[in-house]
């Protein structure tokens, strides 16, 4: 139902809850995006060059190009913004869209966190109800909270940033999982062959860039690898934890229930209040509302609450709602600072 109408009940209904509308670029550097998602990203892009030879892109998500307009404007302080238009993203599935029609709205800039969390959901929900539907699934996840977890989990410094830095990318993930719980990563022969290029790279210009991280970087990471080796038992047992910990999923308000018996049965010392969550009802109008540890890995730039809302129209399942936290998003486009942001976008169908 890609109809002018429903654009306009939503845009209405985010433009009376106190969003101001923005234009947003649709062309964008391709270094934005390679340097924030990775060069395997760039696969899923459409890319160009200029008449100057700069690589150009048609903007594969509306959240990084509302994030370069705040920095491409030096913007500071608060800001509460919609926008509308569409995205242009290959995929591996053959059966996606190439081009997605959204209608986003943000909170840039606010350091109030749990109450941005809890007024965009409330925003999501309220323009919902403009719409007819059957019955939908509001489920939320916390990237903050694996985080955390993975903060006090008793393995090297290395592994830690490992598994945080790959959360998104689920089979890779999985498969760290498996090699953690083995020492193939410190594998002599391999240890060997490491050493004779960090005896070359040592005697070359450690702020020179090799695959995406510096010669410094690179020499750091082969360091810690020597000096903090682990044991192959305790890999066993923190792959058992995380995998264990991703299969928590309840009604919203069993979740901190849920948490804080998984932390004290592994010993982790951390507790989750019940107030944390943006929400607390496990019904909202016409949503049951859901709790997973493991949602929200889709999108590599979430850095805390996440959530999306599936409805039912028509015998029909829809994801109609995608969003999050994304405070690291700017910084990570280029900003000089750290600047906290929450939003989500419609998928119009």
């Amino acid at each position: 139902m890609k109809s002018k109408n429903l654009s306009e009940k939503i845009l209405r209904s985010v433009r009376s809850q106190g969003f101001k509308y923005v234009k947003l670029d649709s062309v964008i550097e391709t270094s934005h995006i390679v340097q924030r998602s990775g060069e395997n990203f760039r696969k899923l892009i459409f890319s160009f060059n200029d008449n100057n030879g700069k690589e150009l892109c048609l903007r594969p998500d509306l959240t990084i190009a509302s994030c370069l307009r705040y920095l491409k404007n030096n913007l500071k302080g608060e800001e509460k913004i919609f926008y509308s238009g569409e995205a242009y993203r290959k995929s591996p599935n053959i059966k996606d869209a190439i081009i997605r029609n959204q209608i986003g709205f943000e909170i840039i800039g606010s350091k109030n966190e749990k109450n941005d969390d809890k007024e965009i959901i409330n925003s999501a929900v309220k323009s919902l109800s403009k719409i007819s539907y059957l019955s939908g699934t509001l489920k939320i996840g916390n990237i903050e909270i694996f985080n955390l977890l993975v903060s006090k989990l008793d393995i090297p410094k290395r592994w830690k940033s490992r598994l945080l830095r790959h959360f998104s990318r689920k089979e890779y993930f999985n498969d760290l999982l498996e090699r953690l719980e083995t020492n193939s990563d410190v594998d002599p022969t391999i240890v060997k062959i490491d050493k004779k290029k960090y005896d070359k790279m040592v005697k070359e210009n450690i702020k020179e860039i090799v695959a995406g991280r510096s010669i410094k970087e690179i020499l750091e990471r082969f360091n810690n690898k020597i000096k903090d080796p682990r044991k192959a038992s305790k890999g066993k047992k923190v792959s058992k934890i995380i995998k264990d910990f991703l299969k928590i999923n309840c009604k919203i308000e069993l979740a901190a229930e849920k948490l804080n018996f998984f932390f004290k049965k592994n010993k982790i010392n951390l507790r989750v209040e019940k107030n944390y969550f943006p929400i607390s009802k496990n019904k909202i109008s016409k949503l049951n509302v859901e709790f997973s540890t493991s949602f929200g890995r889709q999108l590599g730039y979430y850095t805390g609450m996440v959530f999306k809302i599936d409805i039912k129209k028509k015998s029909k399942n829809i994801n109609f709602i995608n969003g999050g936290r994304y405070d690291k998003l700017i910084s990570d486009l280029g900003g000089k600072r750290k600047v906290p942001a929450v939003g989500a976008a419609f998928n119009l169908f």
